[in-house]
């Protein structure tokens, strides 16, 4: 598992829908959705209609994701959120990532404390 939704294991230039989904828990169609709803998603789409996601489109999933997902805003919330504070929403999501595979590490470390004692 990637230590965080938004970075994979593996350092491609593009990613699929069905990758980009996987990363998220989400479904292929919630994705597209939120191209609509948030013009500053735009993956490549290829003359074959095949959306290619590069890091940078994924990151800004992820803030979407922590947005609407985490954070439980509305659409029209999260955008006008997005639009007024851009940066420091991106900074919030990177912060909350963080923090999550923080709490992951320490769980983990308090499982294996918990085999020794």
């Amino acid at each position: 598992m990637p230590t965080s939704k938004t970075e994979p294991k593996t350092k491609k230039i593009y990613y699929s829908i069905k990758e980009v989904a996987e990363m998220f828990s989400v479904n292929e169609s919630l994705l597209r959705y939120w191209e609509k709803a948030f013009p500053h998603i735009r993956p490549h789409v290829g003359s074959n209609n095949v959306r290619q996601y590069t890091q940078k489109d994924i990151d800004k999933v992820a803030t979407v994701y922590n947005l609407v997902k985490v954070r439980g805003f509305k659409l029209e919330a999260a955008r006008k959120m997005f639009n007024e504070n851009r940066e420091g929403v991106e900074k919030t999501a990177a912060l909350l990532d963080t923090l999550i595979a923080v709490r992951e590490e320490l769980t983990i470390l308090r499982q294996q404390l918990d085999r020794l004692s």
